[in-house]
């Protein structure tokens, strides 16, 4: 199994069991998890991975622009694989967190005219929209899309 933090990009990554294990375990979530989530399923799953390592890992892995990150309204962050082709927008459900990617080429298009027209390099961005999504409505159960 390839536990690089992705196989299109290369990072500085000193890869260790407890690392492989978390972006198994991260790589294996659905939608976006949080990271004593995480550590909880790396412990149910018997693995010896320490909540302050995963959470090292996943700082790591956000400062390689390998995870897409999200807050939820606490203000605790959930973290999911990043694709291969860049980073995405999410809609996320306020209710039970399901998420899909959105198209927000627009919003890409603006940041790049907005580095250009001040001169600045580097410029990230954050966009987060939330929801409740179709299910959460009426209380039924997700269907796989």
């Amino acid at each position: 199994m390839d536990t690089s933090p992705t196989r299109n990009h290369a990072p500085s990554w000193r890869s260790t069991r407890q690392r492989a294990a978390v972006l198994r375990a991260l790589r294996d979530h659905a939608d976006f998890v949080s990271a004593t989530d995480l550590h909880a399923t790396l412990s149910a799953d018997g693995a010896a991975v320490g909540l302050t390592t995963v959470y090292r890992t996943l700082r790591a892995l956000e400062r390689t622009g390998h995870v897409d990150v999200v807050r939820e309204r606490t203000g605790e962050r959930l973290y999911r694989p990043r694709p291969a082709d860049g980073h995405r927008h999410y809609l996320v459900c306020r209710r039970c967190g399901h998420s899909r990617p959105v198209d927000a080429e627009s919003v890409e298009r603006w940041a790049e005219a907005l580095a250009v027209s001040t001169g600045y390099i580097e410029v990230e961005h954050t966009l987060e929209l939330t929801g409740v999504c179709r299910p959460c409505q009426s209380d039924t159960p997700h269907s796989p899309e």
